[in-house]
């Protein structure tokens, strides 16, 4: 199971950290060799990958947020983070966890909403 939170509603400019938490089945030494991914949906668009974290730590961005948002994990508690920063308009969406495959079962996401 994949829980995202942290969410909200931000002025643009603003930041907002995202937490996904994996548990079941995903976990018990499964979890630390999964390379995982960040993705987003915006309203009437197709979900796009937002970043990746390979399970060395290595990090890739879609160019949209390069330079603005940073992934990390924390494999201990089995928990990928999206520190985002500089937020604009357009990063309006839902945003979800998943490995780079989105092999796993989707999570119900958590909604950013940018606006002034």
């Amino acid at each position: 199971q994949l829980v995202e939170s942290g969410g909200g509603w931000v002025q643009p400019g603003g930041s907002l950290t995202l937490s996904c938490v994996a548990s079941g089945s995903i976990i018990g030494g499964i979890y630390e060799y999964y390379t995982m991914a960040w993705y987003r949906q915006a309203a009437g668009k197709e979900r796009e990958l937002v970043a990746t974290i390979s399970n060395g730590g290595d990090t890739n961005y879609a160019n949209p947020v390069k330079g603005r948002f940073t992934i990390s994990r924390d494999d201990a508690k089995t928990t990928l983070y999206l520190q985002m920063r500089s937020l604009i308009p357009e990063d309006t969406a839902v945003y979800y966890c998943n490995n780079d495959a989105g092999s796993l079962s989707w999570g119900r996401g958590t909604q950013v909403t940018v606006s002034s």
